[in-house]
């Protein structure tokens, strides 16, 4: 209110001026200026009156890339404001009030990175077109929080790979699609039983539990666990990267692992300071809680410890720095593979989001690549 206020005293100053010297001229402007400043204080005043801006709390979580809807609603005073805008964090720029706004606004917004947002209350501002009054209306609401979770990306195979065979290639015959499919182990995983399922069309007749479906009339099939030391383990270093984005991509990248491998049967996480790795099953039911942790994971000072990732499955070691430890390929019975933005241990195989995977250690073709498909 400030601008007001000198504007007022002006006008009074010309208005005292033409009494004391018997200048009529004087009184017009005098009195046009405190009209036009007590006028604009109290519109803007009573715009101000009553209103408010309420923004809707969305999901607590979003994929990066993906959208989050935001939603505010704009709430009158006594009269409609003359101008001003409303300020909010989620927007690129503000929005002009007038007296077209709306009154409830709906958009979409993107976060381009991973990790933790704290959104501070947006502001709405009122003042009248000549900036003499204006009013500053905080946000209703607490302080939100909003955790941006790394997309997940396809992982897709490597043409030249795909069409050498060497790494378990070979082409989808049924539709222009070329597949790379099998595990990361070598050898077939040791099976236990682990309870019943309702059956799935296309599993054997043999895996079907009969007296299940004699008693219920259900049709049950025997649930089948592989051992956990026999998936493959997505181990994520992140050891001094080069770069907040190198790091983004590698994690990135190990998402889209995990998920692609826990699909095809399960896999095993091990993330920077974890004593021991988190099992991803089928059903991906410990996916939400790694996704989550995944987001949060900042650089590291050192890499995880190789005895941690000694498994009798494949190790995919997903680096920023483009580095695995030495004896990697030799402490993974079903082989060691090398997920980084710049890899050149090898031959790549696979690309997943901006990375390349190859193969450590002079080990056979045996060993597949993870199950991939690829657009031809």
């Amino acid at each position: 209110m400030s601008r007001a206020a000198g504007v007022a005293a002006l006008g009074a100053v010309l208005v005292a001026a033409a009494a004391t010297f018997d200048t009529a001229s004087l009184y017009v402007p005098g009195v046009a200026l405190a009209a036009i400043a007590l006028g604009s204080a109290l519109w803007v005043w009573l715009a101000a009156l009553g209103a408010a801006m309420i923004r809707t709390p969305g999901p607590d979580t979003v994929e990066e890339e993906q959208p989050y809807p935001l939603r505010l609603e704009l709430r009158g005073g006594m009269l409609p404001p003359p101008g001003g805008e409303l300020a909010d964090p989620l927007l690129a720029e503000p929005i002009v009030l007038g007296f077209g706004t709306p009154r409830r606004v709906r958009l979409n917004v993107r976060f381009a990175r991973r990790g933790r947002r704290v959104l501070e209350p947006g502001v709405l501002l009122i003042r009248d077109p000549l900036r003499l009054a204006s009013r500053e209306i905080r946000g209703q609401g607490a302080r939100d929080e909003l955790l941006v979770l790394p997309r997940v990306e396809p992982v897709l195979a490597v043409p030249s790979a795909a069409g050498a065979g060497g790494a378990g290639a070979g082409p989808d015959a049924g539709g222009g699609r070329a597949a790379l499919r099998g595990r990361l182990d070598g050898s077939a995983a040791e099976l236990d039983l682990d309870g019943l399922r309702p059956y799935r069309e296309g599993t054997p007749a043999s895996r079907i539990h009969w007296p299940a479906v004699a008693r219920s009339g259900e049709m049950l099939e025997r649930r089948l666990t592989a051992d956990a030391d026999s998936a493959p383990l997505v181990v994520l270093d992140a050891c001094n990267p080069p770069s907040e984005e190198s790091l983004d991509i590698a994690v990135r990248a190990a998402a889209s692992l995990c998920v692609h491998l826990a699909r095809g049967g399960g896999c095993a996480l091990l993330l920077p300071g974890d004593r021991r790795p988190a099992a991803l099953g089928a059903d991906l039911a410990a996916w939400p809680a790694a996704h989550a942790r995944l987001a949060l994971v900042g650089p590291a000072g050192t890499p995880p410890p190789l005895a941690r990732a000694r498994r009798a499955g494949a190790v995919i070691w997903v680096s920023a720095r483009g580095e695995a430890p030495r004896q990697l390929a030799r402490a993974a019975a079903g082989g060691g593979w090398l997920v980084s933005p710049s890899t050149g241990a090898g031959r790549a195989e696979f690309t997943v989001a901006g990375c390349t995977g190859a193969r450590l250690g002079p080990r056979s073709g045996s060993v597949p690549a993870p199950g991939l498909a690829a657009t031809a």
